[in-house]
């Protein structure tokens, strides 16, 4: 089952989506215009360090736990919509990651037990200002974190085929089987450090071939069982003061 949110002539709202159809159990919206990102959590947690083909481009070493960071809620960005290109960086990156749902509130989570605190699954794009310095001023800028297009809640997330296309061309093309660290073993982590909270997400690490994009770029990221992120990239912009 799919489950995505919109907004419609009744607000926000989130529920079963089929077929540009979206089903709240007691309404149902023809929805015309672009999906919202499918939960607005209130932390994204991004694994890094995630695929032995990437620490070997990257020069990284093979981490002994999964190596996290965290992007706020302002970083969530929904899909279909131009991401916003950080006047102050010249060097931005786009990364196709798996990330699961939180639930439930959960700590202290068996891996056994994982499925049971997870709504689902969906597809996180890491954007990164790789130019500036720390992790926080790289990746928790606004917008940092398109997510979506919605959440598959009957998914096994070891073995799915990946791909990430950047103006058609394809620049990721991997599997989850070759994590490190998979989804169950992150997320029981990651409980047993957090409280974690409905509506977090968990981004599991990107796949060899992070690269740079451009204003005016294409994005499109696919895993198998979800379907596909789409983003172009919007021009650079400055907040106002």
């Amino acid at each position: 089952m799919r489950l995505a949110r919109a907004r419609t002539s009744d607000g926000v709202v989130s529920g079963r989506y089929e077929d540009g159809t979206l089903e709240t159990g007691t309404d149902v919206y023809d929805i015309d215009g672009n999906l919202l990102a499918p939960v607005r959590p209130t932390t994204m947690y991004c694994v890094g360090r995630n695929y032995t083909a990437t620490l070997d481009q990257m020069e990284y070493e093979r981490p002994s736990e999964p190596d996290f960071f965290i992007k706020p809620s302002v970083a969530t960005h929904p899909p279909e919509t131009p991401i916003p290109y950080p006047a102050f960086s010249d060097e931005v990156t786009y990364a196709g990651e798996l990330a699961a749902v939180v639930d439930e509130r959960c700590e202290n989570v068996a891996e056994d037990d994982v499925e049971d605190v997870l709504r689902g699954y969906t597809i996180l794009n890491d954007v990164d200002a790789l130019d500036q310095p720390g992790r926080t001023a790289r990746k928790a800028f606004n917008g940092s974190g398109p997510l979506g297009p919605w959440i598959e809640t009957d998914l096994d997330p070891v073995g799915l085929g990946m791909q990430t296309v950047i103006n058609g061309e394809e620049r990721q093309n991997s599997n989850t089987e070759l994590m490190l660290f998979k989804p169950r073993e992150v997320v029981s982590f990651l409980s047993k450090r957090f409280t974690l909270q409905p509506d977090d997400v968990i981004a599991f690490g990107s796949p060899a071939n992070p690269g740079l994009i451009e204003p005016g770029d294409e994005i499109e990221i696919s895993y198998e069982g979800i379907g596909t992120l789409r983003n172009t990239v919007g021009e650079p912009t400055v907040r106002d003061e």
